[in-house]
């Protein structure tokens, strides 16, 4: 009985012993997370200094907790185009900010719409008297879409800068797939709709060939437009038509033959950078590191800017905002992913708050058909109640994207949007010739000829495959419906411009797919004078979950050390090159994806831009196809 006792005095003890542990990282949790929350009162005069170090996106995903602490992997920091935005802007009239920095060294990209958008609101700072300084180590496309719209462009000496263009490859599995002797069996309607391409053929087709040319082709001319308007200087002919001409001409110096073609302004280190910008800002009263500057960071001074795009005036003149970013699938997933069923759910909250318009900004690919139709039928009950209805397109809004776009009352889009690729298809793969490889074989009885259908490992029948082509071929006229009654165009008009092709914004608007130019702000103006509001007396309502404020404390938790943000920081462009290998393993994860996951009919543009982030993934989506994956990388 003493030897139970004393056990259990052991037990007790040590049970006291967790609760205080748990109640001690429970408050240090809770302490460290207040802590992280932007404090607007970190706002003081000189810079404001925005360290671009990661992606900018129409709408932020959220940070899965666990999952980033358990992968001991800082998720890629996420910035929304609109709030760079509304911080340049409110910079630019603020007495404390005398200049703004922004430091590009660990930029990875973003679309042209919103890099253009970005750049547009840099101008804004620059003709209130305020010079806007830009530093990197070596600057890509995205990067110097960025720097042409500054006062001074900086480059360490030991890094560059290279204009690529937009364009390249996309992977093809067909080889692989015949080697492991899975049939892939598509359906899909349209010449143009290449999505399936990568599983079917070894290279694009002839149609895929022609339409990136195109679409790729205007993209580029908008970007040399914009990027020598904004730089006169810039020599990019020279830099474009003979690159290897241009470095040597330098002796192989990246940072000289940067500076010698006007795609920089100066070369220096990071600390002499900081010493030019302290020349104009002052010095930083409370760090004497070298090269350190008085300035504001990008996330208190967005705190202190505000949530809202316009300020609040007290009037009950909302209109609602809802987005529809990344790719579109069943179910509830986002923000940063178009859950179909997330986002119908806000907009039916939204209409019962009885709001006096709304705008749909799209930015995406597309994906399930169903879930596209779940978001346009959402859509569509504002217009029931003669709600005006405008539709924003972002970087993307194509296939799916475009589908949702059709229950509006207007398009707005910009020359560098992509859109179009009005297609559909799907795709099942079977393996009856990789079963009889290994010695397995199916048999059975069947009553009719859809019984047991579709059967992975027997095949399917010729009934099954002939069912589920004209089911694609009637959602393709489904498409073409929705897209002639929206346009006022007849379905065989719609039918030649349609085919899965892809158009840039300039042509989608010669082909009536838009209606006019412009960005959200056009959007909601245009609403508003719909709606008969009074300018200046109404307000967007940004539908959505909040960010959590449990962000910046995992990025601190996983990613918080000297030295790894040190190394996440200095890259040149070897380094740049290197990271292309993570959107090779991301492109190939959502491909892999998209071939075994379970998925009905896609609208969805090949041709589109791949996402920086990772795509979706979850247990159930463990398959054959997940270790194809590896076997590509290795």
């Amino acid at each position: 009985m003493s030897f139970i006792g004393k056990a259990w005095k052991v037990i007790v003890g040590i049970k006291d012993a967790l609760v205080l542990v748990f109640m001690l990282l429970f408050f240090l949790a809770l302490f460290a997370i207040l802590s992280a929350t932007p404090n607007p009162g970190q706002v003081r005069d000189g810079a404001l200094f925005i360290d671009l170090s990661g992606v900018v996106v129409e709408e932020r995903a959220e940070v899965d907790p666990f999952e980033a602490l358990l992968s001991r992997e800082a998720p890629v920091v996420e910035y929304q185009a609109r709030d760079l935005v509304r911080v340049l802007e409110a910079a630019a009239g603020d007495e404390r900010i005398e200049a703004v920095v922004i430091d590009l060294t660990s930029f990875l990209g973003g679309g042209q719409v919103h890099m253009q958008a970005i750049g547009e609101a840099m101008d804004r700072v620059r003709q209130a008297d305020k010079p806007v300084l830009t530093y990197a180590i070596g600057y890509g496309d995205d990067h110097m879409q960025l720097a042409a719209h500054s006062s001074e462009v900086w480059v360490d000496p030991l890094g560059g800068a290279l204009i690529s263009g937009p364009g390249g490859s996309n992977l093809y599995y067909a080889g692989l797939l015949e080697r492991l002797k899975v049939n892939t069996r598509v359906y899909r309607v349209g010449e143009f709709k290449s999505a399936v391409e990568p599983f079917i053929l070894d290279g694009p087709s002839e149609a895929a060939q022609e339409n990136r040319a195109a679409l790729y082709g205007a993209l580029w001319e908008e970007w040399q437009a914009n990027v020598t308007t904004a730089r006169p200087k810039l020599q990019l002919d020279r830099v474009t038509s003979d690159p290897v001409g241009w470095v040597e001409a330098s002796s192989g110096d990246l940072a000289k033959a940067a500076l010698d073609a006007g795609l920089v302004d100066k070369l220096g280190s990071r600390v002499e950078f900081g010493e030019r910008v302290a020349e104009i800002v002052g010095e930083d009263d409370w760090d004497d590191a070298p090269g350190s500057f008085a300035k504001s960071e990008f996330t208190p001074y967005l705190a202190d800017v505000g949530p809202n795009l316009r300020g609040l005036t007290g009037s009950d003149n909302d209109i609602a905002v809802v987005t529809v970013a990344g790719n579109i699938v069943d179910g509830d997933a986002g923000p940063g992913t178009a859950g179909g069923d997330r986002i119908a759910d806000l907009l039916n909250e939204a209409l019962a708050d009885d709001p006096k318009g709304l705008v749909v900004r799209v930015d995406s690919p597309g994906g399930s058909v169903l879930a596209s139709e779940e978001i346009r039928r959402a859509v569509e009950r504002f217009r029931a109640k003669e709600l005006p209805v405008a539709i924003s397109f972002a970087n993307v809004a194509a296939s799916g994207g475009y589908w949702v776009a059709t229950a509006g009352d207007r398009i707005f889009a910009q020359p560098e949007t992509i859109t179009g690729s009005i297609g559909v298809f799907a795709i099942l793969p079977t393996f009856e010739d990789a079963a009889a490889d290994i010695g397995v074989n199916s048999a059975g009885y069947r009553t009719t000829p859809l019984s047991g259908q579709p059967d992975l490992i027997a095949g399917l029948t010729p009934e099954v495959d002939a069912i589920l082509q004209a089911s694609v071929t009637d959602t393709y006229s489904d498409f073409l419906e929705r897209v002639s009654t929206a346009r006022g165009m007849t379905p065989t008009r719609i039918d030649q411009i349609a085919q899965g092709r892809v158009w840039d914004g300039g042509s989608a608007r010669q082909l009536d797919l838009v209606d006019q130019f412009g960005g959200l702000e056009e959007a909601l103006d245009w609403v508003a004078v719909e709606a008969g509001l009074e300018e200046d007396d109404w307000q967007p309502v940004f539908l959505g979950a909040a960010e959590t404020s449990y962000d910046s404390l995992i990025r601190q938790l996983v990613f918080d050390s000297t030295a790894d943000r040190e190394q996440a920081r200095n890259g040149d462009l070897f380094a740049m090159a290197a990271r292309e290998r993570e959107r090779l393993l991301t492109r190939v994860l959502s491909d892999a994806q998209r071939l075994s996951g379970a998925q009905g009919i896609q609208a969805y543009c090949l041709e589109c831009p791949v996402e920086t982030r990772a795509p979706d993934r979850s247990a159930s989506d463990a398959s054959i196809f997940d270790w194809l994956a590896g076997y590509l990388l290795r």
